[in-house]
């Protein structure tokens, strides 16, 4: 989502539909009230619903007096006497009974075996009121044994345009929370949280709780259609306290291991589904073209190639299998944002952002290359659920409507022709927020944005203050046949497969049976794990790197100690919040845990004397935020009132003071924890540079690669520059001199050691043409090729034999790929044994390894050799 979190809770102000407020009289000591437990009640057909009522006793303890309350049934939709029996009573509360003590009214249903849409009863309890749903049933849409896309055929054909409409609209959990009656009257499709929204209570019972009870006002309607709500688990259930943080994208491309960015996805849905959310807005298949953007941290690179590869994490969402979208551990995962997000030029964002929600020029061939393809693989092989638009625009160069500016939301070309059309999405289209309101020029929310935006092909609006204006609006544009009705058709068909095949009309309730695991020891390892493949060693002068476990460590830097600065935007809140926001670990504590021997000095703005110390850690980098406020040249997001620093492509003055103090007095390792890279400025101890990214909260993963636990092994996702002035830089460029190269990272393992694993596990399954490159690697194998530590002692000898073995694998039909970028990374070892001289020949092996073509992969690194 976007800008979900324009403003950090949407005003319940915005409501459109009005609810009447009632002051409360000042309620004295002993003061007794009742209320019912829950104002909407489901039943079978012929079944008997208990209508709790519960009393309160101000100040808590007992009853000082008799209490009597009298209740009755009351037709709704239901008829007295043919759907349920028709009774009056009384509920009576004696002397002493404690505050909170629960009554039931009793409301029996008759049955009649016709099937029925929904029917409602009115029970009235005192001044409570209270809704009895006698289920639909006996309907083919709700037989789970048919075929869904029968099931939707028949519930499409029950519905009316006003049912049809509120399927389409989306609402923010502020909006409904204070008049959960919108829900039912409105019809609405679904609901959202923003990344500030949650509730009082922020734990997982808390959620499902609230959301459970948006639940039974959508299951109030006659036909009974679940809502869908949907939230931003971008790297993690991130609002949710006690939740596993993940890495951020970035963090996640520089691991260059799929499936474990797919464990990740997986978990991640463990923990949003059990508290009672199937659907996710990720992950974001962007592609970071200029790292000034504020969002550059949601992205898994800057080539197509490297975010393609992650198209894979749907997966983890969703699972592989038919089916598995019902299961307690998945959720509906949503492409984002559809198209050319990462690409837009600087000075074109809205209003006074710089990029995000900017233009992007390019011509088609360009536009397709690098901004839509991540999406075919994503849709066509990976099968993701919804698509979000962008909410940029795009202003192709060439071919039909050359030169216009054309808003993603309103894209028809786009969303329908190319999404919908070429590559056969058949999920859903979701809104960004309040997306379709930059359709036309006028402020707020328009006739013409919406005619534009359903037309476009978008088939759900997140509309988080004003659905009800929409829902009006669009019944509108469809009177005036300005809206076509199968246009609606189209998008509530969408909507409602989703629906059932994530089994919400079967089980419209939270699934809580995952909720132990949220947060549990088993998801954390996992994320340590994924913090630690994700470490890119970017200069090891001395091999100043691993340290030893028995050092004397001196750490300082203001993200030494700060699980807020580490997890980065959309933790807790929309644009994060520095400080002990979520329990974990932070780095500093990981370097006690990891090397409890050490002898550790901590400093966080060096301040302490470091006598005796023999080296020193700096932790250093960005303050959280998230788009838009986190353009570089975007004014400073404020925190009641009081701004925060604003954005740079270098270390703050006062981190940088901190690095120059420390990194000038002792041997020093300069770790960067940050959304983007950051220009770090000379100091003459620096002899060890570490990207860190936004590891979230599981900061003992970083130093398990600063002690040597784990190997450093990750690699550049986006190019690190030399200056701040050298963005936009991107692989490929044809001037391309950065401090290090797309795909760059220094390795702490043994390339020996390696390539024998991986040259035994390839004499497995492989053909004749894996076991010729195996030939080929044993003969490298040899030990004069080596020094003891394992790294090459005669590049040219191993350069060729790899070289042979690669074009070996090139014609293996199968066990060749996992080997082949085995070998690579080898010659990767090798050219960047003599530092980053050949940016280019570097970066491009990196792409063409990423694209499948390993043999041209291994020719560059020999050139670069």
């Amino acid at each position: 989502m976007s800008r979900s979190k324009r403003t950090a809770v949407v005003a319940a102000a915005a409501v459109l539909i009005p609810v009447a407020a009632a002051v409360p009289a000042q309620a004295a000591p002993g003061d007794a009230g009742t209320a019912v437990t829950e104002p909407v009640v489901l039943v079978a057909e012929g079944g008997t619903a208990r209508v709790g009522v519960r009393l309160t006793v101000e100040g808590g303890g007992t009853l000082p007096a008799p209490l009597a309350v009298p209740w009755s049934t009351a037709a709704g939709t239901a008829t007295a006497g043919a759907d349920f029996r028709a009774a009056r009573g009384t509920l009576r509360f004696p002397t002493g009974t404690r505050s909170g003590t629960v009554q039931y009214v009793p409301v029996r249903t008759t049955a009649d075996r016709a099937a029925e849409t929904a029917e409602t009863i009115t029970v009235t309890a005192g001044t409570a009121t209270a809704q009895v749903v006698i289920n639909a049933h006996g309907l083919p849409y709700l037989d789970e044994s048919l075929p869904v896309a029968r099931r939707v055929t028949d519930l499409l054909a029950r519905m009316t345009l006003e049912e049809k409409a509120g399927q389409m609209a989306q609402a923010e959990r502020n909006q409904a929370a204070p008049n959960p009656a919108l829900i039912t009257d409105a019809k609405l499709g679904s609901i959202l949280n923003g990344g500030s929204s949650m509730p009082a209570v922020n734990t997982p019972e808390a959620w499902a709780d609230m959301i459970d009870g948006f639940q039974r006002r959508a299951l109030a309607t006659r036909l009974q259609i679940p809502l869908i709500y949907g939230v931003d688990s971008v790297h993690g259930r991130g609002n949710l306290y006690g939740a596993t943080i993940f890495p951020h994208n970035l963090g996640l491309g520089a691991t260059r291991d799929p499936a474990l960015v797919s464990r990740t996805a997986h978990l991640t849905a463990k923990e949003t589904r059990a508290t009672g959310i199937p659907w996710n807005f990720a992950p974001c298949l962007c592609v970071a073209r200029d790292d000034r953007w504020g969002r550059t941290y949601e992205s898994f690179g800057e080539t197509p190639e490297l975010v393609t590869t992650y198209a894979s994490s749907v997966d983890g969402f969703q699972g592989t299998r038919p089916g598995q979208l019902r299961d307690a551990d998945r959720v509906l995962a949503t492409a984002k944002h559809f198209a050319g997000d990462g690409d837009t030029e600087y000075g074109t964002g809205e209003g006074a952002y710089t990029l995000d929600q900017g233009d992007t020029v390019a011509n088609r061939a360009d536009f397709h290359r690098i901004n839509v393809a991540p999406f075919e693989p994503a849709v066509r092989r990976h099968r993701v659920g919804s698509v979000m638009p962008s909410f940029s625009t795009v202003t192709y160069t060439d071919g039909p409507a050359a030169g216009q500016r054309i808003d993603m939301h309103a894209h028809t070309e786009l969303i329908t022709g190319e999404l919908k059309g070429r590559l056969g999405f058949d999920g859903i289209v979701v809104s960004d927020w309040q997306g379709i309101q930059d359709n036309d020029d006028v402020t707020g929310l328009s006739a013409d944005d919406v005619r534009m935006g359903v037309n476009a092909g978008i088939d759900m609006f997140m509309q988080p203050s004003n659905s009800p204006l929409f829902i009006r609006l669009l019944l509108a544009e469809v009177a005036a046949g300005t809206v076509p009705v199968a246009r609606l058709d189209d998008a509530v068909r969408r909507i409602l497969t989703k629906k059932m095949q994530l089994g919400l009309f079967a089980a419209p309730f939270a699934d809580r049976r995952h909720a132990a695991d949220i947060g549990s020891a088993a998801h954390r390892r996992v994320a340590r794990r994924a913090v630690a493949q994700s470490q890119v060693l970017l200069r090891n002068d001395g091999g100043v790197l691993p340290l030893k476990r028995t050092a004397k460590v001196y750490v300082a830097g203001r993200s030494a100690n700060d699980i807020g600065n580490q997890s980065g935007g959309w933790t807790w809140t929309w644009q994060g919040i520095s400080g002990p926001i979520q329990p974990g670990t932070t780095i500093l504590e990981g370097i006690r845990e990891v090397a409890p021997q050490a002898q550790v000095t901590y400093s966080a703005d060096a301040s302490a004397p470091a006598d005796g110390s023999e080296v020193g850690v700096v932790v250093v980098g960005e303050t959280p935020y998230a788009e838009g406020f986190g353009d570089v040249g975007a004014p400073p997001y404020a925190d009641a009132g009081v701004p925060r620093e604003p954005k740079s492509m270098a270390l703050q003055p006062g981190d940088q003071a901190v690095v120059d103090k420390v990194c000038g007095a002792m041997r020093c390792i300069v770790v960067v924890v940050a959304g983007r890279p950051q220009v770090v400025g000379d100091a003459a101890g620096i002899e060890g540079l570490v990207a860190a990214w936004l590891p979230g909260t599981e900061g003992a993963g970083v130093a398990d690669t600063l002690f040597g636990r784990r190997p450093f092994t990750g690699q550049l996702p986006v190019t690190w520059p030399r200056t701040p002035e050298q963005q936009p830089i991107n692989a490929g460029d044809a001037v391309y001199d950065p401090a290090y190269p797309f795909g760059w990272g220094l390795r702490t393992d043994s390339a020996r050691d390696r390539l024998t694993a991986a040259t035994r596990a390839a004499l497995v399954g492989g053909d004749r043409h894996v076991r010729a490159a195996v030939a080929d690697a044993t003969a490298v194998l040899a030990a004069r090729n080596w020094t003891r530590a394992g790294a090459v002692r005669r590049p040219a000898v191993v350069v060729a034999g790899l070289n042979d073995a690669l074009a070996h694998l090139a014609k293996a039909k199968r066990g060749g790929a996992g080997y082949a970028a085995e070998l690579v990374s080898v010659l990767r070892d090798v050219a960047q044994s003599s530092g980053p001289d050949s940016p280019a020949l570097l970066a491009d092996a990196d792409v063409a390894l990423l694209a499948g073509d390993a043999v041209r992969a291994g020719a560059l690194l020999a050139r670069a050799s």
